[in-house]
């Protein structure tokens, strides 16, 4: 699967909407309860990239950076504004912010991951696309220095450190994080006309499974 790492213009992304999207298969039994399901085991998120629009400059940018990715062809960066880093939204992201794994004496590397908790449920979601630099880890309450202690696959989202954690000593790492999506169009439209007058071209974004 083609993948280009390169980011969609962050300004442009700040405009759009979207979010997390699941799928329930709902069967409702002959007394009136109901069995729920799922076949997938993550979220799948999806986006409208013509919102963030605003001069006939943006609509220049976007439909080059359309056309390098021959539309739904190859895969790139997506900076969701309002999921885009572990730890609050008002703060840095830390090294302590998420557990991405336990020590077992062999094990060097580590997926990096993002857990969202509510009510006593959880969901661990796999972070394939963290952005170059910003990744801090640590292991038993010991800060770790990128470069020195371990190295980051920005293109994967796995962290390697220099030596394998102890048995049961706690890996932690802080982040920000792009996701991985295209284009689910092959065709865009636009009008100067229509655009001056605020209406704004439709360009879906979905997610890709890496």
């Amino acid at each position: 699967m083609g993948f280009h790492e390169v980011r969609f213009p962050a300004s442009l992304s700040f405009g759009s909407v979207g979010g997390p999207e699941r799928r329930t298969e709902i069967v409702t039994l002959a007394n009136g309860f109901e069995e729920r399901n799922t076949p997938w085991a993550h979220s799948r998120r999806r986006y409208d990239a013509g919102l963030g629009m605003r001069s006939m400059d943006d609509v220049e940018t976007l439909l080059a950076f359309f056309e390098a990715r021959r539309g739904q062809l190859y895969g790139f960066r997506w900076k969701d504004w309002s999921d885009f880093k572990t730890g609050a939204a008002s703060a840095t992201p830390g090294w302590q912010d998420e557990v991405i794994g336990t020590g077992d004496g062999v094990t060097r590397s580590f997926q990096l991951s993002k857990t969202y908790a509510s009510g006593g449920a959880s969901y661990t979601r796999p972070i394939r696309k963290p952005v170059s630099g910003s990744v801090t880890a640590g292991i038993e309450g010991t800060y770790y220095r990128e470069g020195l202690h371990f190295e980051v696959d920005t293109a994967t989202g796995m962290i390697t450190f220099e030596d394998a954690p102890s048995i049961g000593f706690t890996v932690t790492a802080g982040f920000e994080f792009d996701v991985p999506v295209r284009f689910d169009t092959d065709r865009i439209q636009t009008s100067v006309a229509s655009f001056k007058a605020g209406d704004v071209p439709t360009v879906p974004v979905v997610e890709l499974r890496l």
